[in-house]
Formats: structure tokens, C-alpha cells, sequence
């Protein structure tokens, strides 16, 4: 049952952070703690990770939730948005076999994010808004696949992974740990190189079944996680779909973010590669140098016509910049114009400072510029102040 077996807890989080960048500019988060109770037996990671995706498939699944976000630095966000998807939160997990649903409920709004094999929708309460948008299709076909029956990897496929994992992130052992009253292993990862400000991530999962109980991210020198997903009180059985299946509230404004990204985007226009070819094409002077703070460019390219996106360095540590050719009429205010201002050159631009990277957005000679990347802020506008 792939919904359990493929992180689908980070995979929940990234998709709310992904809302949350969206409709107010901003990725996991509850303190790794571990629970009280049995622990498996000590085993190799590979033989850790083959017996618990073999073991026994939960027909479902429900859990308190705890999720604690330390990623926004105090009042860059405060009274600018308020949602759970920001701030410390509790809820409640289910998951069956055609998806699932999580509430969080905190002191700055209440959030539910909903999924099925087809779509999620993020339901944010303070503002009464439910974001939609659809899963991939060669998603939901893998998911297919994995659930009706292909082979569990073997131990020796699973180290051949492991070993091609190595290459760019240390990994820890598996260790023997208990999660939400669950006997479980926790795996900790950190890049081994171009990691930008990330400093590790862990993961705890089912000893048993292989559900992943814990996410928590670190930023580089922190003890305590910037994000973290944690699930207590687990309990395996069968969930309802009249549990998991649960629509907005009759009268929330609904954003489909899969249309608005398809639609009048000049998204049928081919992709433009190449310095040279995208000067050409682009409808305003393109700034790409060949470095940008010492990190060379890797690739540039013209999508939709009208935008070019360039990418400096490798890895988490690269840095990607976005140049925009503005719609005609009045320009609209956007999701980063409330946060907090710095200058550009004599630009006014608007930034969203993380522990975990930097956004930064500014106009010039009539182009919208984005800057982002996982490093600190004066490090993104010194990158921004040396574009001419």
C-alpha cells in the first residue's frame, strides 16, 4: 500500500509548504522526540528497511499529530498570515487505502489538508480558502503498481541504494527506536556536500509495517529541528472513507492551482536552452552571468515565452534566479510585497528570510526579478546587488 510506504508524511508536509509559498510566501516540522515503550531488535539499515516494507499492510491508519514550525525568523510573518501550516500545531491523522486526512489546529488558524490517488486540497480556515491541485499522473499509476502486488526490494537492491545514496548524503544506522507507542527505527541524513544551509533530516518508521511515524529537518548547527512531523497514539485498523473524504466548508473560496499553473501561462510555447538562444528569445535584456557569488551557471532556459529561469551551483547550495517579463495593465500585488523591504540598488524589494534559505523578489528596468536558494540573506542580496 504505497500511501504508506513512500513517506507520505513528507510528502503531505511538502505539499502544505508548497500552498503555503503560494498563498503567503513559504517546508516539515515536530521535535524529535522518541516515545517510551519496546524497541526492535538492532539490524543493518538494508535487512531494517526490507523487513518492515514486508511485513504486515495496515488497511489504515489514525494518529495525534504534533507539528512544530520554527522555520520563520519572529515577526517576518506575524500578523501578515496566520494559518497552522505557519506556526506550532496539533491535529489529528487517517489514512486508509484511497488516501487520507490531516487537521491542525493551533492559535493562528486551523488548517485540513485532504488527498486521494487523484488530487489534494489544503483547506486553510483563517482565510477560508481551499487550495486544490492534482497529483501527477505517473504518481497515482506508480501507486497503482505498488499496490497491487510488486515485489518488496530485495536487501541486496536496497544496499546497491543505499550505496548510490552515499555518494552525496551520510547515513546513519538504523536505530532501534519506539515512535507514537510503535517499535520503529530512526534513520538520520545530511548532505556530504553542497547542502546550502540544510543540516540534516531524520526519519522514523514502523519496525513492523514500514509507515514513516517521524520527519524532522534540521538547519546546519541547530540542535533542535527547523520542521518536524511527528505521529503519537498510532493505531492500525480499518478507517472509513467518510473519515478521510471530507470536503471544504459550503461557502470557501476554492484556488485550483493546477488550472491557474496550465492556464495563460503561454505554457504551450517550446522551451528555449542555451545563453545564446534565450537572449535571442526573451523579450527583455536577459541578466545571466557566467557566475553569481562564485557559483557557475548551470543551465538557463525561456519557459512560457515570457520567463527565464538561470541556475548557479549544484545541489541543495545552488541558487535559482527568475526573470519575468511583466503582464500588461496595472501590476498586482503579490505574495512576498508584504513582507519585509530591502533595497536592491535603489530597488525596493521585498524579502522572506528562512532558516533554511532566502526568497527575494525585485522589479528593475522593467523586469521582475526572483532570487532564491538555500542561504542566508545577505548572502542572496549581495547575489542580487552584483546583477547588471
Amino acid at each position: 500500500m504505497k500511501i504508506f510506504r513512500t513517506l507520505s508524511t513528507a510528502r503531505l508536509i511538502v505539499l502544505a509548504a508548497v500552498v503555503v509559498v503560494i498563498a503567503a510566501g513559504g517546508a516539515f516540522a515536530v521535535a524529535a522526540t522518541g516515545g517510551s515503550g519496546p524497541t526492535p531488535a538492532p539490524k543493518p539499515l538494508a535487512q531494517a528497511i526490507h523487513d518492515a516494507l514486508a511485513g504486515q499492510k495496515p488497511a489504515g491508519l489514525t494518529a495525534n499529530i504534533g507539528f512544530t514550525n520554527t522555520l520563520f525568523p519572529s515577526g517576518a510573518i506575524t500578523g501578515q498570515v496566520g494559518s497552522a501550516l505557519m506556526s506550532n500545531a496539533t491535529g489529528r491523522l487517517w489514512v486508509n487505502q484511497n488516501g487520507g486526512r490531516l487537521e491542525l489546529q493551533s492559535t493562528a488558524g486551523d488548517a485540513q489538508i485532504v488527498w486521494d490517488q487523484a488530487k489534494v486540497t489544503v483547506y486553510d480556515a483563517t482565510s477560508n480558502t481551499a487550495y486544490t491541485a492534482d497529483i501527477p499522473k505517473d504518481a497515482a499509476a506508480a501507486t497503482t503498481a505498488t499496490d497491487t502486488g510488486s515485489a518488496v526490494p530485495t536487501v541486496d537492491e536496497i544496499t546497491t541504494f543505499l550505496t548510490n545514496l552515499s555518494k552525496d548524503w551520510t547515513v546513519s544506522n538504523a536505530d532501534p527506536s519506539n515512535t507514537g507507542g510503535q517499535q520503529s527505527y530512526t534513520v538520520k541524513v545530511s548532505p556530504s556536500h553542497d547542502g546550502g544551509l540544510l543540516g540534516s533530516a531524520q526519519m522514523a518508521f514502523d519496525a513492523l509495517r514500514g509507515v514513516p511515524l517521524k520527519v524532522a529537518v534540521y538547519a546546519q548547527g541547530s540542535s533542535s529541528p527547523v520542521l518536524a512531523l511527528e505521529a503519537t497514539n498510532v493505531s492500525y485498523g480499518d478507517v472509513p472513507n467518510s473519515d478521510v473524504q471530507v470536503s471544504p466548508p459550503a461557502g470557501a473560496k476554492i484556488v485550483d492551482l493546477s488550472s491557474q499553473a496550465q492556464g495563460g501561462n503561454g505554457s504551450s510555447t517550446p522551451t528555449v536552452t542555451g545563453l545564446d538562444a534565450v537572449t535571442k528569445a526573451a523579450p527583455f535584456t536577459v541578466v545571466a552571468p557566467d557566475t553569481l557569488v562564485g557559483l557557475p551557471r548551470q543551465d538557463v532556459r525561456l519557459v512560457g515565452g515570457k520567463n527565464v529561469i538561470a541556475v548557479y551551483g549544484q545541489g541543495l547550495g545552488a541558487i535559482a534566479l527568475v526573470e519575468r517579463a511583466p503582464d500588461t495593465g496595472a501590476k498586482q500585488a503579490g505574495p512576498l510585497d508584504a513582507l519585509p523591504q530591502v533595497t536592491i540598488d535603489g530597488a525596493t524589494g521585498h524579502e522572506l528570510a528562512t532558516q533554511l534559505g532566502t526568497v527575494l523578489t525585485w522589479d528593475r528596468t522593467g523586469v521582475s526579478y526572483v532570487l532564491a536558494g538555500s542561504l542566508p540573506s545577505a548572502a542572496a542580496e549581495a547575489a542580487a546587488r552584483s546583477l547588471k
